[in-house]
């Protein structure tokens, strides 16, 4: 899985440029699982939606996954939710499921 931080800049690489602009590259990442943390220690499972200027983001088809406490046969427990939105203010981690291969042609990570 590829990690996307608010802190970091990212960058399209392609073979037809890499000065592809911002709408461009959110598009490559609709609909592609999304995995996403929050301040809680909650994880969201769920398909790419959408994303807004302040960095909100909408996830379809999600499954809330949290640790539990308690001594149980699973440390995870698991919901499914529907469509979310999840504010910037809350998150933590970001992580977009595609091969290696789609990593190096997708995504370029400056500093």
């Amino acid at each position: 899985m590829e990690q996307v931080d608010a802190s970091t800049t990212v960058a399209a690489s392609t073979s037809e440029g890499s000065d592809l602009d911002p709408i461009a590259r959110v598009r490559k990442l609709l609909f592609r699982q999304m995995l996403v943390g929050i301040k809680d220690g909650r994880f969201f499972l769920g398909s790419f939606h959408c994303i807004d200027k302040q960095g909100n983001i909408i996830l379809q088809d999600t499954v809330e996954y949290r640790s539990i406490r308690r001594s149980s046969p699973s440390p995870t427990e698991q919901r499914c939710l529907g469509m979310i939105l999840i504010p910037a203010s809350c998150r933590t981690s970001c992580h977009v499921d595609c091969s290696i291969e789609e990593q190096l042609s997708l995504i370029q990570l400056k500093e």
